[in-house]
């Protein structure tokens, strides 16, 4: 199939040391079929496998093994992980091993290819492939969310055949589904460029005395990938955040604490952007009195008087600007068609255009896991997401966030014309609802 994303785009191919290697050569020649500009980057361990002489005679530029092949890079320039990194419109490692994996999850720059990955703010699309006992070890599963986090594309591998006669997932995807997958990001990539989004994630605390808070098990996770997936194409993206992950690439951040601190800084932000995604835990109630020493252990616990908050995807429903998309979440313990009534009756009830409702009952799923189980509602149709890596929903929700900005008249035109601005909002009282 053809692939008119990558024609003319320059592509980093990364190839790693494992068997897989020789499934890079076909995937070199269909990048360029395809008028990628291929530069391959092989690591030590790679070229034990397959000779660099082949990519080099298929790729638009020499293979690469070490930082030290053109030190000071051509006429003087970058050395090769810099002009490497800073160039590339894409960057896709196939095969990834766990290796590799491991060493960019730690920010660890021991090659030419890991170099190149901490260099770039390209996507990066990593494809794994290795026996299925490593594929499945814990620490190769927490690298890899650790990437996702980060904003990084993983292309599963798939089950099948593998070195040493076993059966099992870790097989290279086929190279025509990478080159596909690779198209699929850099058309996605630049979908959102000039659009404003806000993304509120993580549970607020809410202070009974100066020791202790009222609080829920939201871990941010799924608030955090949707910014990092905003964020990777091209919108420019405020995170306010009361949990503590380390940021996504490229997106700012503000911390708050309470609930009234997330609606202060949410409804600022939201003011004039196009795109506002609630993740958050936010607390419905709050204590009515903070004390201002620590309560003492007594055999009368004191009585604790709670007040509600401020609904804040209910405040944004009704100062929403024009052209907007709102889009909230649902934290519930429901499964099948109950789930998808309440994520409805939240849809209308707050005036948003997507909610994400999750059971956070579910076996392996909701908060602090790197999965949820969730339905997709919005005012014509339910999507079921089933059980899905939480990167996967992100970019499911950012799908129908791209459809419904595209259906608004909100994004660029083909020919790159900025989307359209929103009018000024008359004002913070009023909201312009």
């Amino acid at each position: 199939m053809a692939a008119p994303a990558l024609a003319g785009r320059r592509v980093v191919l990364g190839v790693c040391g494992g068997v897989a290697a020789y499934k890079a050569v076909e995937l070199c020649r269909r990048l360029t079929t395809a008028g990628a500009r291929v530069s391959p980057v092989l690591t030590r361990a790679a070229a034990r496998f397959v000779g660099p002489a082949t990519f080099s005679a298929l790729a638009s530029e020499p293979a690469r093994l070490s930082l030290f092949d053109d030190v000071g890079g051509e006429a003087g320039g970058p050395v090769p992980h810099v002009r490497l990194g800073r160039e590339a419109d894409a960057v896709v490692v196939a095969p990834a091993t766990a290796r590799l994996i491991g060493s960019y999850a730690a920010g660890i720059s021991s090659d030419l290819l890991t170099a190149t990955l901490l260099v770039t703010r390209a996507p990066v699309l990593i494809c794994p492939s290795m026996h299925a006992e490593m594929w499945l070890h814990p620490a190769v599963q927490d690298n890899l969310a650790v990437l996702r986090r980060r904003g990084a594309h993983v292309l599963a591998p798939a089950d099948g055949p593998l070195a040493g006669g076993d059966v099992g997932p870790g097989r290279l995807p086929e190279p025509a589904d990478i080159v596909m997958a690779l198209a699929g990001l850099l058309e996605a990539a630049g979908a959102l460029r000039g659009v404003k989004a806000v993304v509120s994630a993580g549970g607020t605390r809410e202070p009974l005395d100066p020791v202790r808070y009222l609080a829920n098990r939201s871990s941010g996770k799924q608030g955090y990938a949707v910014a990092a997936e905003l964020a990777a194409r091209g919108a420019q993206v405020c995170l306010v955040s009361a949990a503590s992950l380390e940021p996504p690439p490229g997106v700012e951040v503000r911390r708050v604490e309470t609930a009234a601190d997330m609606a202060e800084a949410v409804l600022a932000e939201a003011a004039n952007a196009q795109v506002v995604v609630m993740a958050a835990a936010v607390a419905d109630f709050r204590p009515a009195q903070v004390a201002p020493a620590k309560v003492k252990k007594t055999a009368n616990p004191p009585p604790l008087e709670l007040v509600p908050t401020l609904d804040i995807l209910a405040e944004l429903g009704a100062r929403r600007r024009e052209g907007q998309v709102l889009v909230g979440f649902a934290a519930e313990t429901a499964a099948g068609p109950e789930l998808a009534e309440l994520g409805r009756q939240k849809l209308v009830a707050k005036g948003a255009d997507l909610v994400v409702a999750n059971d956070v009952s579910a076996p392996g799923a909701g908060f602090g896991e790197d999965r949820l189980s969730a339905v997709m509602v919005s005012a014509g149709s339910v999507v079921d997401l089933g059980l899905a890596d939480k990167q996967a929903v992100a970019a499911k929700v950012v799908d129908a966030v791209v459809e419904m900005l595209g259906a608004k008249g909100l994004l660029s035109s083909p020919q790159g014309a900025p989307p359209k601005t929103p009018p000024e909002a008359p004002g913070q009282a009023e909201g312009g609802a």
